[in-house]
């Protein structure tokens, strides 16, 4: 039986690792992010009105796209390396849409994949589908978090969210923000996700993250967005 999410293109991670997001490894040590991350996306999500046309670019498996339109919301997907019932096979750098057709973006985890070069068309192409009242929901890894700083200053290298393989495009928080502003949009608000505690982090956390989600989670509170490893960013169009 055909579950709606077994067909289709697979690349990526995805052709290894197959739907990962959908049972997430609790050992797994970006679990604990992801777990707060996706809880302040659909809080997000749930503010939204129920007419709003939303698309989930660089979705992967579809989770909040199968979720959301379960729930009746006009929600839709796409993924470079990913395609079945809930989402289609797309690029961010050519989305699929018409001029001003969307209400709403998310850009969950996407933009540090993305070359520098195609980072702005990225932005900009968003900004085209986006009606004059649009809204994005960013999650992006801030290079100048916490620990990021601490290796610098007495290791002479970053700590990085991912190899720079996968994350050629990572920045610090003010370089992404910049960036926005300068495609056109204004920020709303920002909010910091895993504080990254030199020592703590790297060799408590990560190590047992199964064990120690409740310590990440009660760090939150001190999670800043300038010394977060992952930053939601909440924006709108500018208006002219």
């Amino acid at each position: 039986m055909d579950d709606g999410n077994t067909k289709g293109h697979r690349g990526w991670v995805y052709a290894e690792s197959g739907d990962y997001h959908r049972e997430i490894d609790p050992n797994w040590s970006y679990t604990p992010t992801y777990l707060r991350k996706m809880a302040h996306v659909r809080r997000y999500l749930d503010s939204l009105p129920g007419d709003a046309r939303i698309l989930d670019a660089g979705c992967g498996e579809g989770v909040l796209v199968e979720e959301y339109r379960a729930k009746g919301y006009r929600i839709e997907g796409i993924d470079l390396n990913y395609e079945s019932e809930y989402v289609t096979c797309g690029d961010v750098l050519s989305l699929p849409h018409d001029d001003d057709a969307l209400d709403v973006v998310l850009l969950l985890d996407v933009f540090e994949h993305l070359q520098f070069a195609d980072q702005m068309p990225a932005l900009q192409e968003v900004r085209r589908v986006l009606n004059g009242n649009g809204r994005m929901l960013m999650v992006v890894p801030n290079l100048a978090h916490l620990n990021a700083r601490y290796f610098m200053m007495f290791r002479g290298c970053l700590d990085r969210s991912d190899i720079d393989l996968n994350h050629p495009g990572e920045r610090p928080l003010v370089e992404n923000l910049a960036l926005l502003q300068q495609a056109g949009f204004s920020i709303e608000w920002t909010k910091g996700l895993t504080l990254t505690l030199p020592w703590v982090y790297r060799r408590v956390i990560c190590r047992n993250p199964a064990r120690y989600r409740w310590l990440h989670d009660a760090l939150e509170v001190l999670a800043t967005p300038s010394l977060s490893m992952f930053t939601l960013i909440a924006c709108r169009v500018q208006p002219g």
